[in-house]
């Protein structure tokens, strides 16, 4: 890193900044200067409001994680966006500028992923996620009878281009039950409806049985279903080998063990 020349006067002009990009692409610049501060094409909002809890970095590779407060605003951050689940696993940079040289060199904080948010009395408070969670993760992964691979990615193999499909919401019978335009012989047991259009526009819902052009979802979505709404059907899988093998003819990547013996063996009746 540079020398950071204007860490080193006894008056310091510092102003914390906040970068949050959603992961429908919503990029949003926050900072605690009293004036907007526009720096890579980005306008950083004055929000005295956000604040990032006590920080403390560490050499060693113990997981770090950070509390960012602020008030809720109804043109930047608001309650039913929260509640909807827009903001969770947004990737958020926390860095320390000097206000009088916004293009200048920044000083970052932390970084990571929005975790838990908890909502009260028109304030949020979220937890970030720093970049040594992911060694909390397993590396090896767990033999199991069900594929490991999600339909369409790079494991997978299946072309994701003709699993999804565009069309309307034609009608709407429940919360959860709708009726849609047009659904050209996809398999959408287990899969995802994205929401293209109207109130929950960037969020999905998983899909729980379809008859025809009838779909039910698993629950109902944050916001409610309006006839005429884009949205995307997105063909899902039960990671069944029977399923890749006979529905998408994919069984050569198959990445699941269904004819090795689990646990369960060792507690079997003999001669069950």
């Amino acid at each position: 890193m540079a020398d950071l020349d204007w860490l080193r006067p006894e008056l310091l002009t510092l102003a914390f900044c906040w970068r949050l990009q959603r992961r429908d692409g919503v990029v949003l610049g926050f900072t605690s200067h009293d004036r907007d501060l526009t720096r890579d094409g980005l306008c950083y909002r004055a929000s005295p409001g956000m604040m990032p809890s006590a920080i403390s970095q560490q050499a060693g590779l113990g997981v770090d994680t950070m509390d960012v407060a602020g008030a809720l605003t109804s043109a930047a951050i608001r309650e039913d966006d929260l509640c909807a689940g827009r903001w969770d696993g947004a990737k958020l940079w926390l860095s320390v500028i000097d206000w009088t040289q916004p293009d200048g060199e920044a000083l970052t904080l932390s970084r990571g992923e929005l975790g838990d948010v908890a909502v009260r009395d028109g304030r949020f408070t979220v937890e970030l996620r720093g970049p040594m969670t992911l060694l909390e993760q397993p590396v090896v992964e767990l033999t199991s009878p069900e594929c490991r691979a999600e339909l369409g990615d790079a494991r997978c193999r299946v072309d994701p281009a003709r699993l999804g499909v565009l069309t309307r919401v034609r009608a709407v019978s429940d919360a959860d039950e709708l009726t849609v335009a047009a659904v050209p012989g996809l398999p959408l047991g287990y899969g995802r409806l994205r929401w293209l259009g109207g109130k929950n526009a960037g969020l999905e819902s998983a899909i729980l049985s379809a008859n025809g052009t009838q779909l039910v979802l698993r629950e109902p979505p944050p916001f409610e279903m309006v006839p005429g709404d884009w949205i995307e059907l997105v063909a899902g899988c039960d990671k069944r080998r029977a399923t890749c093998r006979d529905t998408y003819g994919n069984v050569a990547h198959f990445r699941g063990e269904p004819d090795l013996p689990g646990n369960d063996l060792l507690t079997r009746y003999p001669g069950a």
